[in-house]
């Protein structure tokens, strides 16, 4: 099975994350450049971050959410249960749901996610991003900051270059951000996102209502710490927070990825 069909099925029935770590693991064989090596000639994963020519941490590189980076083998059960599949997985509290969008996320989980924007071919969203199973790669350099997701060849920009938010931003699937470093932080603020969008698989909602506040660092080489901030009084009594940790993927690269068109055929979870 390929990468991308593995994927297509998980997005539905969440079973089968082996094949996709198979498929993706050296799929053609350029590893990655300047990796740093312990003494045994292994990598070096805990080694300093590196830096861009400003002195600031460098993002760049392929990142995986960290839930799905370890060997699984295949039933729904033995899937990470990441904030992709459910927000309350990374909260300390339960989620502050307005009642009608609790009522819509108790739906959305009954009618099995059959609506999600992944399952549509539609673009997912930031936070949906940043927590969805297939990789991403950073692009990062002085003045902007680009994530390259493989699903749908989508992408987020990131400026860095000291803009603001605008004040009216059109409202589109990842919205407008912009960041400032805060020491080795990277602080990014998202508004003018559209609504309807959906915070994790089984359907959470955002609206037009929504802000993001994502703090990025990189402690060492091999790990991205990505704590995320929603506030949205429309959908939820108060702001709440989750990690989507990443680690980083060596020796692979993006693949091209084309979600079928108008496709309608939605099979039934395999569990829940």
């Amino acid at each position: 099975m390929t990468r991308h069909r593995a994927i297509d099925v998980l997005v539905i029935a969440a079973g089968i994350l082996a094949a996709t770590a198979v498929g993706s693991a050296q799929w053609i064989g350029y590893p990655t450049a300047n990796v740093p090596k312990t003494g045994d000639g292994k990598p070096n994963l805990l080694a300093a971050a590196p830096r861009l020519a400003d002195g600031r941490p460098d993002f760049s590189g392929v990142w995986r959410n960290e839930g799905f980076t370890g060997p699984a083998t295949e039933g729904l059960g033995a899937v990470p249960r990441t904030v992709f599949f459910d927000l309350a997985h990374g909260m300390k509290d339960a989620v502050p749901y307005q009642p009608w969008a609790a009522e819509l996320a108790r739906k959305r989980r009954s009618d099995e996610a059959r609506d999600n924007p992944d399952a549509r071919c539609l673009p997912i969203g930031p936070l949906q991003m940043l927590a969805h199973p297939l990789p991403k790669k950073i692009v990062h350099v002085p003045g902007l900051l680009v994530l390259l997701h493989e699903r749908n060849m989508e992408f987020r920009q990131i400026y860095t270059d000291g803009r603001q938010l605008p004040a009216d931003p059109n409202p589109s699937w990842y919205g407008y951000s912009a960041a400032r470093w805060e020491g080795d932080t990277l602080v990014v603020d998202t508004n003018g996102l559209r609504d309807g969008l959906w915070a994790d698989f089984w359907g959470s909602p955002l609206t037009d209502q929504a802000r993001m506040t994502e703090r990025i660092r990189r402690p060492n080489f091999g790990a991205l710490e990505i704590q995320v901030t929603v506030t949205d009084p429309k959908a939820y009594t108060r702001p709440w927070t989750v990690n989507v940790n990443q680690r980083l993927g060596l020796d692979l690269d993006l693949l091209e990825y084309a979600c079928l068109e108008n496709e309608k055929d939605v099979p039934r979870l395999v569990g829940k």
